[in-house]
């Protein structure tokens, strides 16, 4: 058994492994630099293929994915995961007891092991990354019975959760009308950049590629995350606009890549996009750092008219203009650090990158102001303060290790 004077805590996440979700890496170093002993477990995948390994004094646990399609193939796929994560919990429990469960979403079901672990006086946590029902909604366009699973297991988790983590001030409100928790039992937590590495990051001019221009975009390529209609915006500014001094770079992986890198190619304008999958977090940075404008194509649905996106928190912290449709976390989130175009018009949204590209003084004034906002407290140092202390919260009537 390991032994140590913090409490310990069991970080589950399925949706990514770590740590390449860098929100739970985030969470789970500054958890074990306060004094936590940290056990992760997550989902195997690219770069993070071992079963065990220990980084920075933190245990992660890995576990292999069983991916399937349709309905049937996904309840298997979530059924095994729930199973892997089940066993690895209690082996983690057995070596290193832990006082706190802290289970990430999506999907909203690890609840079902917290339960097994409250009788033994384990704290559970819900990390609420997504809204499970909505994003099925934007994935699916439909709604019916198994919307109306996703919201009662939804409200199970809220009920069975001790804490819950938003990641914005929409995510609380959730938790508290939807949800039922007491106001005081939510805490808003941003996943934010690390400043000491963003300043330590510079800009590559070969990025450019031998353009004038870089525009930037840093995400998941999944249905809902809009990147095939950045596409029709690149097909206007360069056959309509004549904008061939600009190279575009669409950094991500997603069940949409190969869509999307047809699209491109079918429009015409494949010379001027580059794709470049998933890349460590030093090579993001620094076509972030390289980059004139950033851009977020989120299209407008309840689900990411309630979310805040880590990549303009990203693209904030590296002083660069962003252009996104006009979303109501998204302009919570960037103010006047922004050019937001009208919901789901791709060709505003080109016009609207045209006119940062256009003007040095503009992309400075709103990559300047983003910065600002960043460093007065959407970054890490302080977000990581308040999660610590909603952990200290939590746990400062138990004594127990």
């Amino acid at each position: 058994m390991i032994k140590s004077a913090g409490p310990g805590v069991c970080i589950i996440v399925e949706n990514q492994p770590v740590p390449f979700d860098q929100r739970v890496w985030r969470e789970a170093r500054a958890l074990h630099h306060a004094g936590y002993r940290v056990s992760i477990i997550s989902p195997k995948g690219p770069q993070c293929e071992s079963s065990r390994e220990t980084l920075e004094g933190i245990e992660v646990y890995r576990h292999a994915i069983w991916q399937a399609q349709g309905r049937i193939g996904y309840l298997f796929e979530y059924a095994w995961a729930l199973a892997s994560e089940l066993c690895l919990a209690l082996k983690i429990y057995r070596r290193t007891p832990f006082r706190v469960l802290h289970a990430c979403n999506p999907p909203d079901t690890i609840f079902l092991i917290a339960l097994l672990f409250k009788p033994f006086g384990v704290r559970f946590v819900f990390d609420h990354h997504d809204l499970t029902p909505e994003l099925y909604d934007a994935k699916s366009f439909r709604r019916g019975l198994i919307h109306r699973i996703l919201r009662v297991l939804e409200r199970l988790t809220f009920r069975t959760a001790d804490l819950s983590i938003a990641t914005n001030d929409s995510y609380r409100e959730i938790a508290i009308a939807r949800g039922k928790m007491k106001p005081e039992h939510v805490v808003v937590v941003q996943t934010c950049a690390d400043l000491l590495e963003v300043n330590d990051t510079q800009p590559i001019p070969e990025l450019k590629r031998g353009k004038r221009h870089l525009v930037v975009y840093v995400g998941v390529m999944e249905i809902q995350d809009g990147v095939g209609s950045l596409i029709e915006s690149v097909e206007y500014l360069v056959k309509q606009r004549g904008r061939v001094d600009t190279h575009f770079v669409l950094i991500g992986s997603g069940s949409q890549l190969p869509k999307v890198k047809k699209k491109a190619r079918q429009s015409g304008v494949e010379e001027f996009v580059e794709f470049t999958g998933l890349l460590i977090h030093e090579r993001v940075r620094s076509y972030l750092s390289t980059a004139d404008v950033c851009v977020a194509p989120d299209p407008l649905n309840p689900l990411n008219d309630k979310c805040t996106m880590i990549k303009n928190l990203e693209y904030m912290a590296f002083r660069k203009p962003v252009v996104l449709y006009d979303l109501k976390e998204g302009r919570r989130t960037l103010g006047n650090g922004a050019l937001y175009a009208h919901p789901d018009d791709p060709i505003d949204f080109a016009n609207k990158i045209e006119e940062l590209l256009e003007s040095e003084i503009l992309r400075e004034t709103l990559g300047e102001y983003g910065r600002k906002r960043v460093e007065e407290g959407l970054n890490w140092r302080v977000q990581s303060a308040k999660l610590v202390n909603a952990f200290a919260r939590l746990l400062k009537d138990d004594s127990r290790p």
